[in-house]
């Protein structure tokens, strides 16, 4: 202990060059992007009777980094990359404005969904404390059976660089921490490294509030305020979903009785997991 986040490849990379020290720490569940990536090429591929390299995967992402996470070589298997491009979403609004598409003109309709819908949880990702809450909810309900109503988990939201609370899961009370910037994550690490910190769980992002802050976002300059509709924003979002714990969701639960099994078997553990490297 503790377990580190590692959904975000900026705070991948930064840890692999400065903490090589503490890679045992780090999840090994790969980013949704490039478990996106993977189940597109294997799982839908099989469904849809296509090989993998007939199948063009397009990330649009808030963040630069996921570029060079999509390009990292333990993605790429025979030549085939598990995500082929990655747009951020500020390059996909210039295509749009080039292109003259006039959302406000457009009649609302629903997505496509090859691989089915989401839920809150996945929503609360792009805000600094989604991930462990997102988390913290599966985890309740695993471990006590029930179907926990109280599942917001305030003391973890925010934009402050570092957010530190006791929650109680299960009846166990964890020690958790929350860090966005890779200035705080150093003074974190270091306290880490030195034993001078306890903690059972740390989510960290390498931007500071989070993906709604990412690089690849529209610029805000210095304005706080516009990051705080983002994020008041996605909690909004997480609060109009029906579901809003990711192993309710039934699409997941189909993926893992038609394909994968059961969580943590050999299959799954190939596709969703993988390696980090000192560097």
């Amino acid at each position: 202990l503790p377990l580190l986040t590692s959904c975000c490849p900026g705070w991948v990379n930064f840890f692999e060059h400065q903490f090589p020290e503490l890679l045992h720490m780090p999840s090994s569940a790969k980013s949704p992007q490039q478990m996106f990536g993977s189940i597109a090429k294997s799982y839908y591929a099989e469904k849809m009777g296509l090989k993998p390299s007939d199948i063009v995967v397009v990330s649009i992402m808030p963040c630069l980094a996921k570029k060079y996470e999509a390009a990292r070589p333990e993605f790429c298997h025979d030549g085939v990359k598990d995500v082929d491009f990655v747009l951020s979403t500020r390059e996909l609004a210039s295509m749009i404005k080039e292109a003259g598409v006039m959302f406000a003109s457009l009649k609302d309709e629903d997505y496509d969904d090859p691989l089915g819908e989401s839920t809150g949880a996945s929503i609360i990702f792009g805000a600094s404390g989604g991930v462990l809450e997102a988390a913290l909810r599966t985890a309740n309900d695993i471990l006590t059976g029930e179907d926990i109503k109280e599942i917001d988990f305030v003391a973890i939201r925010g934009l402050e660089g570092i957010k530190e609370a006791t929650v109680t899961v299960a009846g166990q009370e964890l020690k958790v921490a929350v860090c966005s910037g890779l200035g705080n994550a150093r003074k974190l690490l270091t306290q880490i490294r030195d034993g001078k910190a306890n903690y059972h769980v740390i989510e960290i992002m390498a931007c500071p509030g989070g993906c709604i802050n990412g690089g690849g976002q529209p610029y805000t300059g210095s304005d706080l305020g516009t990051l705080e509709k983002r994020k008041e924003a996605i909690y909004e979002a997480d609060r109009s979903f029906t579901l809003r714990k990711s192993h309710l969701n039934p699409s997941i639960q189909k993926l893992y009785k038609e394909y994968l099994g059961e969580p943590g078997s050999q299959l799954a553990h190939k596709l969703l997991h993988t390696r980090y490297f000192a560097k």
